[in-house]
């Protein structure tokens, strides 16, 4: 049977290559700025490479910046995919974090490790659902915007933890910190640290990892992820299909508060050992940017939470080149900047797609004309449409030469 053709499909620009448009112009964008300031951009991120992945314990310590980042990333995500805008990572994180060391303190040290970290998982899994759960509630029932009802939930998660730091958990020498957690009551595991050097790594990587698995089986192959998709793309539709929206808002905000809480277990359960009154994480805005960046899939927000963590973890280097850290801050904005443009980098990709298309075509019309060729171009071999091709360039080029 003859081989047919996929080359004479005109190709569309695809959200990786968008995304890889908006890193390169990032970067770029970080070039000049360096230049600017009469360094050279080269060492710059040398260094910021260095700073993040030179040995092992950088590695380690890039791959614990990261984790929280994949999981708030996958929130933010998650939300967007089902037509909600999750702003209150932050304050779903503080809930997941105060939660988790809470019951570090108060669960026996004699609890197996296992079953201990079975409980503070879901624990506070389900304490950042039912914060994300009041938003989807708000939303759907009372058409409260869920940017609002989230910002207010992140001011009410601060001053919770405000409160409860110490009412429960107050560090006597230092009165605006929670006491440390024993080690052992972290995610912390000694085999990580020891192959990695890294006390930052732990155990929330395989718990990042999973949630990844979990959200794309879910969006991918499940009914209820068909339903969330559906109302995120047309809620009124949706509902017409018999799809109940208000029931679906709900759901999407309660997981996503879920994966943000995780992301606040994993930072101040393991990448941190304690929690700081007054203290609001960037982390929870980061995730916009992750979920951006990532086209709001979960392989793509796992690769972009680990670049945004390379960037994050290198920039302390850069101070050795007397280029200031503020620098890998811009171009991280600068990312996001070309990432909100993606219509603009898609359209420029396929309007160079297309006039390779219609180029192609001219040639492959020109080789049929010279051979009396009247066979449709889809039906021929792609070996065949190869040689037309080849041939038909050489044959313009001449007639371009000859005038």
């Amino acid at each position: 049977m003859k081989k047919k053709i996929a080359l004479l499909e005109e190709r569309k620009a695809s959200p990786l290559l968008v995304s890889l448009s908006a890193v390169v112009l990032g970067i770029a964008a970080g070039c000049v700025f360096i230049l600017l300031i009469g360094k050279n951009p080269f060492s710059g991120f040398e260094k910021i490479l260095f700073g993040a992945l030179s040995n092992t314990r950088r590695i380690g310590n890039t791959i614990g910046m990261s984790t929280q980042l994949i999981l708030i990333g996958l929130s933010v995500a998650f939300a967007f995919k089902t037509g909600l805008f999750n702003i209150g990572a932050s304050g779903q994180m503080l809930i997941g974090g105060i939660t988790g060391s809470i019951l570090a303190f108060y669960i026996p040290m004699s609890v197996p490790r296992p079953l201990y970290l079975l409980i503070i998982i879901i624990a506070s899994m389900l304490t950042g659902a039912f914060w994300g759960f009041i938003s989807g509630f708000l939303k759907a029932k009372f058409n409260v915007h869920e940017v609002v009802s989230t910002i207010m939930l992140n001011w009410i998660a601060y001053w919770i933890v405000y409160d409860f730091i110490p009412r429960f958990i107050i560090d006597p020498t230092i009165s605006v910190k929670s006491k440390p957690i024993e080690t052992m009551h972290t995610l912390r595991a000694e085999w990580l640290s020891k192959l990695t050097g890294s006390f930052s790594i732990n155990y929330g990587i395989f718990i990042a990892i999973i949630m990844c698995i979990v959200i794309w089986f879910i969006l991918e192959k499940t009914t209820l992820g068909f339903s969330l998709k559906a109302v995120g793309s047309n809620k009124f539709c949706a509902e017409y299909a018999g799809i109940k929206v208000e029931r679906s808002i709900m759901i999407s905000m309660a997981i996503a508060g879920a994966l943000s809480s995780l992301a606040g277990l994993t930072y101040y359960c393991g990448y941190s050992t304690i929690m700081e009154m007054g203290k609001m994480p960037g982390e929870g805005y980061d995730g916009i940017a992750v979920a951006l960046l990532g086209n709001c899939s979960p392989c793509g927000v796992f690769f972009a939470a680990l670049f945004f963590g390379i960037l994050k973890m290198g920039k302390g280097s850069l101070a050795a080149t007397g280029i200031p850290t503020e620098i890998a801050d811009t171009i991280i904005a600068t990312i996001i900047y070309f990432t909100a443009t993606n219509v603009i980098l898609a359209k420029f990709w396929n309007s160079r797609f297309h006039t390779s298309f219609e180029k192609k075509m001219s040639y492959l019309s020109a080789a049929m004309a010279k051979h009396g060729d009247s066979t449709p171009p889809g039906k021929l071999t792609e070996a065949a449409q190869k040689a037309y091709i080849k041939e038909g360039r050489m044959i313009l080029k001449a007639k371009k030469e000859a005038e």
